[in-house]
């Protein structure tokens, strides 16, 4: 392939949905590509291009419907899928706004090459399944049944299974087998033939039923009494149909075979664990801990929580609160083990958290915000029992995976462990006098919750907090100009502003510039409206219809917030699934070019209501 044909093939290659070809159907279509050039103002309709795929390279459009409202804009990298012939789309048009650079693709040519070798599914196919998934997204999705589902349903055997498969040779002892499965603390084991091939399974039953209850002597060979006749599974059967076989067939064991090679094991137990990785189940184990390494071994299903109930359909509002749920049931059980190592507290106290856990939309492990209040009464020589309290819980989540905070806003620093009277005088100068260091912490310590402890404590301060932010609009005001300095990543003719280089080039911050800045407008309408709760949805939900936010703002940002965050935690679960750390990066190439439009809109919310507080205050 010549330079100029490699070129093309390697950007096609970054374009969502080709990126799914291997190379050689990559190279294939390049092959076919015809090359196109649009000035600026040419139409180019459906009706006339419906036989043709076009990726733009270089160059923007305009999309308008038959009646000439707008309906979105396609640029570098886009698809122009919405002039595909499509029941919905068929009197659709696009007007050229910046001179356009098209790699053209025949349909017919797309009928004949097959994504795979051997595959059934044409390229068009994929396409067009593509377009027909994307136009089917709604700006948010109805999730009403979303914690109803079996996680089982939408995972895959290779997932959960238990590799390597413990073996044993043919020939050997029950005795032997017995010792083996007790060293790898297992319930069944494989027999082997000199090839390695399975020629049978020995579970906990055969042993106790067939051999001990009978008196057989432990030194008969395992082939006697195991199971000769062995079902198996592949790795990519699905796991819910994994548990039906298993109880059609009363049988707790599938060894997980492909191509005649013994990968490993999957019972009944592994499906029932995974079924039940939900926030009660964790909840459940976390609170029986007896030590934090046993915490900790708990903590590390967290993301695969997170992975379950975003294949689930879960949203980002209802993930955002399990996560942070388990997250709070790994600190009171890291309370409870300091005072059992303590002993009772020397007066009241309340452990608060701080940030996105206050808020409850937490995702995944993130660093840890925290605080101590402690009550007025507290005697100065008994501060060393707090003391010891706040590094115990600290350190005991940082080993939980929770890091400590780089910012030190931790109750292991004397500076935010302090008497409920301490605390009030903070809040006071925070809002009296409001400092850029001021308004910092504000953006954290005005997220308050208890997590563990006496609530008046932490209550009556927010109680005086909130009144006194009511009464003073230059904190409100300053507060907004803090809020402003996040902007949503959209340029002026509605693209997407990247990332422009370092590790990551070329992606979106959802968290910095998506929905941060929401929280920071929906903390805006609770200090100003007085509203307690903390949760970014529940306070905009409780301002809708008064001075500061209208009933159509607070539906707008609701929807802009939940789809942000819904495109934030399926980009982290992608990489979960690839054992890479989560992040809130996106390449936008990553996602349909009709989400891509969604998420410009969502964006474009932001900077509308931002516009709305700059002007107010």
């Amino acid at each position: 392939m010549d330079i100029e044909l490699k070129e093309i093939c390697d950007f096609i290659s970054k374009v969502t949905p080709l990126d799914r070809l291997p190379q050689s159907t990559l190279e294939q279509l390049t092959q076919e590509i015809r090359i196109r050039y649009l000035r600026r103002g040419t139409t180019v309709s459906a009706e006339t291009e419906s036989s043709r795929l076009m990726i733009i390279r270089k160059g923007a459009i305009s999309l308008s419907s038959k009646s000439g409202r707008l309906i979105g804009k396609a640029a570098e990298g886009d698809l122009l899928t919405l002039l595909m012939t499509e029941p919905d789309t068929k009197e659709h048009s696009g007007e050229v706004t910046e001179d356009m650079l098209v790699y053209s693709l025949d349909t017919n040519a797309l009928k004949d090459i097959a994504t795979e070798p051997d595959s059934n599914q044409t390229v068009l196919d994929m396409v067009i399944k593509h377009i027909r998934g994307g136009l089917s997204q709604n700006l948010i999705k109805a999730n009403t049944n979303s914690s109803t589902g079996s996680a089982l349903i939408y995972n895959e055997i290779e997932t959960i299974y238990s590799s390597p498969a413990i073996t044993i040779a043919s020939g050997s002892s029950i005795l032997e087998a017995s010792i083996k499965m007790s060293e790898h603390d297992v319930s069944s084991i494989m027999v082997t033939d000199t090839n390695g091939a399975a020629i049978g399974i020995l579970t906990d039953t055969d042993i106790r039923r067939d051999c001990v209850a009978t008196g057989m002597s432990t030194d008969a060979i395992a082939d006697s009494i195991m199971t000769h006749s062995v079902r198996s599974i592949k790795p990519s059967s699905n796991a819910f149909d994994a548990l039906m076989l298993m109880t059609r067939k009363g049988i707790h064991h599938l060894p997980v075979v492909d191509n005649n090679q013994l990968l490993g094991m999957i019972t009944s137990t592994d499906l029932i664990k995974f079924e039940s990785k939900n926030t009660v189940y964790l909840s459940t184990s976390i609170a029986r801990a007896k030590d934090i390494a046993t915490l900790a071994q708990e903590s590390k299903v967290i993301p695969q929580l997170q992975v379950q109930l975003t294949d689930m359909d879960a949203s980002a509002d209802h993930i955002g609160k399990a996560v942070s749920a388990v997250n709070g049931a790994i600190t009171r059980r890291l309370i409870e083990l300091a005072e059992e190592k303590l002993g009772p507290p020397p007066v009241p106290y309340s452990w608060v958290a701080a940030g996105s856990q206050a808020r409850r939309e937490q995702t995944s492990h993130t660093d840890q915000d925290n605080a101590l209040i402690i009550s007025n009464d507290l005697d100065p020589k008994d501060i060393d029992w707090y003391t010891q309290l706040g590094t115990f819980v600290c350190d005991g989540l940082a080993e939980c995976g929770f890091i400590h905070c780089p910012g030190n806003i931790m109750a292991m620093n004397p500076e935010y462990r302090q008497t409920q009277a301490t605390w009030d005088k903070y809040f006071e100068n925070w809002i009296d006098t409001p400092d850029p260091q001021a308004l910092l912490n504000a953006s954290t310590f005005f997220d308050f919750r208890t997590i563990h402890g006496e609530d008046y404590l932490l209550d009556e301060i927010r109680d005086r907090m909130l009144e006194r932010s009511q009464k003073n609009t230059l904190f409100l005001g300053l507060l907004a100009k803090n809020a402003l300095g996040l902007r949503p990543p959209l340029g002026f003719f509605r693209g997407f502003v990247l990332i422009e280089d370092g590790e990551h080039k070329d992606t979106l911050d959802l968290k910095l510039n998506g929905t941060a800045p929401i929280v920071d407008l929906a903390r805006i309408y609770a200090l100003a409206e007085g509203i307690k709760t903390v949760n970014t949805r529940e306070r905009i939900l409780q301002a809708a219809g008064t001075n500061s936010l209208s009933e159509d703002g607070a539906a707008d940002l609701l929807a802009a917030f939940e789809f942000i965050g819904e495109q934030k935690i399926q980009h982290q679960t992608r990489q979960i699934k690839r054992n890479e750390k989560a992040d809130n990066f996106l390449p936008p190439k990553d996602i349909p070019q009709l989400e891509r439009e969604y998420l410009k809109d969502a964006f474009k919310v932001i900077q509308t209501m931002q516009n709305s507080i700059k002007m107010k205050y």
